[in-house]
């Protein structure tokens, strides 16, 4: 299943992706009788659960103008919406480290970001006074089951679904101290989407191409198999430490091609659009703006 979010009534309601359709949940749903999680939160939450009745769901919307409406037409909001928590491995791709000049890492490297992060496919990014922005192109999950002290083979038991996301980083913030969280935590620099995709759709997370096209241009070109630690991996290691909960949101590491990488380091400025594509998941795509 392919969740999604989308604006109506000036709110951002639960979608479902259908071929070139958005089902709005709720309207089909009360349509059809049916008892299924209405909300972002409830779905997260509560889980798919069978998946034959969002099926039967879809179904019956498609019969409806009312439940159903043009994918091109719909303003998509955030694939994830009010993460209690949003954890960031940083360092997670061995060639993205050398690049960096910086030493592989022995255990994952964690930094957070914020709800105030976190943006909508195609917003606008506001870097009014920022002057080395970079990209990021990483594989988010979303945890879907309280979790914690798991093991490395259950771990994946534990994901709810995948996103394509854009760790921006504004580089001259993140390196002013020993923490990186100024250069990372600002506001929209975390764009997350189109889709939530349910983890029955992505039976092997190491297994997944991650591009990125700064205008137009490859910068970006790998595979998820190159993460230095995995997905279940990092689901282990976190919740030694901290409970992970229904919704938190991870983000996994980016590739090599970074600006802060290549020797031009001509950063993004304004007009600027980064776009991210991850396996099936979806492209992601925002531009650089100033005083938004």
């Amino acid at each position: 299943m392919r969740f999604l979010t989308f604006k109506k009534d000036g709110d951002f309601k639960l979608g479902l992706k259908s071929d070139e359709q958005v089902v709005d949940v709720q309207a089909a749903s009360n349509q059809l009788g049916m008892e299924v999680p209405c909300t972002y939160d409830a779905l997260v939450k509560g889980g798919v659960g069978d998946l034959s009745e969002w099926e039967r769901l879809i179904e019956g919307a498609l019969e409806s103008p009312e439940c159903c409406h043009n994918e091109e037409d719909q303003e998509f909001g955030p694939a994830v919406i009010n993460p209690h928590k949003v954890i960031c491995v940083g360092l997670n791709y061995r060639e993205h480290a050398v690049e960096a000049g910086m030493e592989i890492p022995n255990e994952p490297v964690l930094f957070n970001k914020f709800n105030n992060s976190i943006a909508a496919p195609g917003q606008d990014i506001d870097i009014t006074g920022l002057a080395r922005v970079d990209y990021e192109a990483e594989l988010a999950f979303v945890m879907g089951e309280e979790t914690r002290r798991v093991s490395v083979e259950n771990a994946l038991d534990k994901v709810f679904g995948y996103c394509t996301s854009n760790d921006i980083s504004e580089r001259e913030l993140q390196f002013r101290s020993g923490q990186w969280l100024l250069g990372k935590a600002l506001d929209g620099f975390l764009p997350i989407g189109p889709y939530l995709v349910t983890a029955d759709e992505v039976p092997d997370p190491q297994n997944l191409s991650i591009r990125g096209w700064l205008n137009g241009e490859i910068r970006q070109d790998s595979n998820t198999s190159d993460m230095i630690f995995t997905v279940a991996e990092i689901i282990s290691y976190i919740s030694e430490y901290i409970t992970l909960e229904p919704g938190d949101v991870v983000i996994t590491g980016t590739p090599p091609g970074v600006i802060m990488g290549r020797e031009d380091k001509a950063w993004m400025t304004e007009g600027d659009s980064y776009t991210v594509e991850i396996g099936n998941l979806g492209k992601l795509s925002n531009t650089m703006c100033s005083g938004a």
